[in-house]
């Protein structure tokens, strides 16, 4: 049994009460694209944690791929956001917002306005994703041109922005998973041959300069990411050669000093600990347990000091207290698959925590 996991850790300034970490999760609870008291309670009740990263959040609206997901740019869903963090301030907890623009992944269905899903290329995705209407395919995105990319940095910034004034301690940016940040990091979805594409310096650019503007609206020591390396996910076809794009990748996030790395791991330990080695800052691993949802049998990678901060992905749906869980190794409850997505509390706030 791990005992470093459950001492107080300093994140950048914050000081968390240990080093649990609850992961993003899409739960599609949010109709309407903002976020509901039940969301607030779902979040305060896990505010043992030593730090929540909420689920994915498009900073704007071309950004949403999925049904009922909440956004981060408008006034009603700053406003909603408060309710939440305000939830989880009360029990003492740090929550950051996770600013996840989709790209390609979505449906001009999810979208207003008649917009459409874009990336740094014309690359459709195999595959389909649920809508209100149902099962659609994957369409063919409409490349980004330079103005619609900066803009873009800029909807992140102004998100960032929004989720400082909404009560979030910080902001982690998704560049994994195969959503728009890590669709420019790969040859697989990336086609460009201008200053965003082409090779490792102009791949890696969008990601660097999303991070960048970022850090200039809210303050370095607020900004996190996470990127999966190897990730297949949502058609991404990472390239097999990881050290080529992300040592780089990380050394110039490192410039930023931003407050931390959460690495997905999903390509070897080998690459986890070069990682490791080259981020100066606090790293969140993300293990690869394969089928199994990281548990109990995974807090001796804090130990052993593979990494600082260990994040926790489906044993926390069913287990609010799960930090306590793990400290006193209660037995875990399982979680109820078909209640993963969308739906109303059951499966979502109704799980007990122990006596």
């Amino acid at each position: 049994m791990s005992t470093r996991a459950f001492q107080p850790y300093e994140l950048a300034g914050k000081k968390l009460k240990n080093r649990v970490v609850m992961a993003p999760m899409t739960r599609s609870r949010a109709p309407g694209a903002t976020p509901t008291p039940s969301m607030a309670s779902y979040y305060a009740q896990r505010a043992g944690a030593g730090l929540i990263i909420t689920e994915g959040t498009h900073p704007s609206a071309q950004g949403q791929g999925y049904t009922d997901v909440p956004g981060l740019h408008s006034p009603a869903q700053v406003d909603a956001w408060r309710t939440v963090t305000d939830a989880v301030h009360a029990n003492d907890g740090v929550i950051f917002a996770q600013l996840m623009h989709s790209g390609r992944i979505g449906h001009p269905d999810l979208l207003p306005d008649g917009l459409v899903p874009v990336g740094p290329s014309p690359v459709q995705a195999k595959g389909q994703v649920f809508t209100h209407t149902g099962l659609q395919d994957f369409v063919v995105p409409r490349e980004l041109t330079e103005d619609e990319i900066l803009s873009t940095i800029e909807d992140y910034a102004s998100a960032a922005r929004n989720a400082i004034t909404a009560g979030f301690d910080g902001v982690e940016l998704h560049g994994a998973n195969g959503y728009l940040i890590h669709q420019f990091l790969s040859t697989h979805t990336n086609k460009r041959a201008d200053r965003w594409g082409g090779g490792v310096d102009g791949r890696i650019r969008f990601a660097v300069e999303v991070a960048r503007a970022t850090s200039q609206a809210i303050g370095a020591d607020k900004v996190g990411i996470r990127i999966s390396p190897g990730a297949v996910v949502n058609d991404i076809n990472d390239d097999p050669d990881h050290d080529a794009t992300y040592l780089p990748l990380v050394r110039e996030l490192a410039a930023l000093d931003l407050a931390y790395l959460h690495f997905a791991e999903r390509a070897g330990r080998d690459l986890t600990r070069r990682i490791r080695a080259a981020w100066p800052n606090t790293l969140i691993l993300n293990p690869d347990t394969g089928s199994t949802p990281t548990g109990p049998a995974d807090l001796w990678l804090i130990e052993d000091d593979i990494t600082d901060l260990l994040a926790f992905g489906a044993n926390f749906i069913a287990n609010p207290d799960l930090p306590h869980r793990l400290a006193t190794g209660a037995p875990l409850a399982q979680a109820d698959r078909a209640t993963f997505f969308g739906g109303g509390d059951r499966g979502y706030i109704d799980y007990a925590p122990l006596d």
